[in-house]
């Protein structure tokens, strides 16, 4: 791997988890302009890699009655906030606030990683990804990609899987 090492990278070594580390000419800061339309960083990923977006997956950061919880989805879909309250056991669920997302876990939006997490969130994977003998997550930064087996994944996260995503 060329570049800075991540704490998502740290995590999967210190696991000794296979894995594979791919790295991909990540779009500049965003102009004002930009940051007012959805980002699309999951998509750019799976285009720079050559990768079929279906096994690339997004951490989004949300509130679920007021409680900080990450989703893992693929970049293609969206996530279901009532799925993801429902499985949580909650009410209602909101995204979080980009600023707040990076806060809690340490990462820029566009690069949080499910993985090494500042403060560790419960984080829930979409059932999609049992289908998969690998998937893409953020490896901490924008640019950097983590290809692991999603039972991996889940196991260092001791995320729960459900069927959170839908169609955007």
């Amino acid at each position: 791997m060329t570049g800075r090492g991540t704490r998502a990278l740290d995590a999967v070594r210190a696991a000794g988890v296979a894995h594979v580390v791919h790295e991909y000419e990540a779009p500049g800061p965003a102009s004002p302009r930009e940051r007012e339309r959805r980002p699309r960083y999951g998509l750019d990923a799976a285009a720079a890699l050559g990768v079929d977006p279906a096994r690339v997956y997004k951490t989004l950061v949300a509130s679920v009655d007021g409680r900080l919880t990450a989703a893992v989805v693929p970049v293609a879909l969206e996530l279901d906030l009532k799925a993801l309250a429902t499985v949580l056991g909650g009410r209602r669920a909101a995204l979080a606030e980009p600023g707040e997302a990076e806060r809690a876990t340490g990462y820029v939006v566009g690069g949080i990683s499910p993985l090494g997490q500042r403060r560790p969130l419960p984080i829930v994977v979409d059932a999609s990804a049992e289908a998969l003998a690998t998937i893409h997550v953020s490896g901490g930064r924008r640019g950097l990609q983590l290809e692991l087996a999603p039972g991996d994944l889940v196991r260092l996260t001791g995320a729960r899987v459900a069927p959170i995503a839908r169609p955007a």
